[in-house]
């Protein structure tokens, strides 16, 4: 008969090993968000100190530089005066990089639309898809960042069509609109009436409305700036 061995818990061990075990296995179970401010940097430890505890480290470091964040910013050259050697002052790099890239796709994913040279960058670009006639919301959230780009609901009245862009608002979480015409046949007058309509529909919801604009071969007009709305 073949010989059997019990299977060996290695999150049970003792010393540094078993104690890293148990914090890998703590973050697969329960997710990194659990983490103290140390431990996340005790955790990251891990790799430029291969055979050490790194708890008391990471609370040092903690406690001399004030925060994790400022662990992170922290010169070389405090930090090797703090007692890290380089390998693990490069593995302490990787997060401020990894948050600039998280941060830059984020950007372009949603951009902030806080201003007009901002608006009409991203409508120079959206407008390139853009059908005659169309009406499109611009949906952000309380830092003006887009949220979607979406043609208008149908709907078979002015009153209807608002409620459906009030509810999708709430879905999106939305604080603010911003609407947008693809060169209308409708007149002026007719325009403003409906952006009215919609900016009167989204206030009780505290949803507000920043500006309906009007493109169409040349640079687009604000409905807002020509006191339309």
């Amino acid at each position: 008969m073949a010989n059997t061995y019990p299977r060996i818990d290695l999150t049970r061990g003792t010393g540094p090993q078993g104690h890293r075990a148990r914090m890998r296995a703590r973050v697969l179970n329960t997710g990194a968000s659990t983490l103290a401010d140390y431990e996340i940097l005790e955790m990251l430890l891990f790799a430029g100190v291969p055979r050490k505890d790194t708890k008391p480290l990471a609370k040092g470091l903690i406690g001399h530089f004030g925060s994790l964040v400022e662990v992170f910013r922290a010169p070389t050259q405090a930090l090797r005066a703090a007692g890290l050697k380089d390998d693990a002052i490069r593995v302490l790099r990787l997060p401020g990089v990894a948050a600039e890239r998280l941060a830059s796709s984020e950007q372009r994913e949603r951009p902030t639309l806080s201003n007009w040279e901002q608006l009409v960058t991203y409508l120079d670009q959206a407008l390139e898809g853009g059908i005659p006639g169309q009406f499109r919301l611009l949906y952000l959230d309380n830092r003006n960042r887009l949220l979607a780009d979406e043609t208008a609901p149908d709907a078979d009245t002015p009153s209807e069509r608002n409620r459906a862009i009030a509810i999708r608002a709430l879905a999106l979480h939305a604080t603010a609109l911003i609407g947008f015409y693809v060169r209308p046949t409708e007149r002026p007058a007719d325009l403003s009436q409906a952006a009215r309509q919609l900016d009167f529909a989204m206030r009780p919801l505290s949803i507000t409305l920043h500006d309906v604009l009007v493109t169409g071969n040349g640079p687009p007009s604000s409905l807002h700036q020509e006191g339309l709305l």
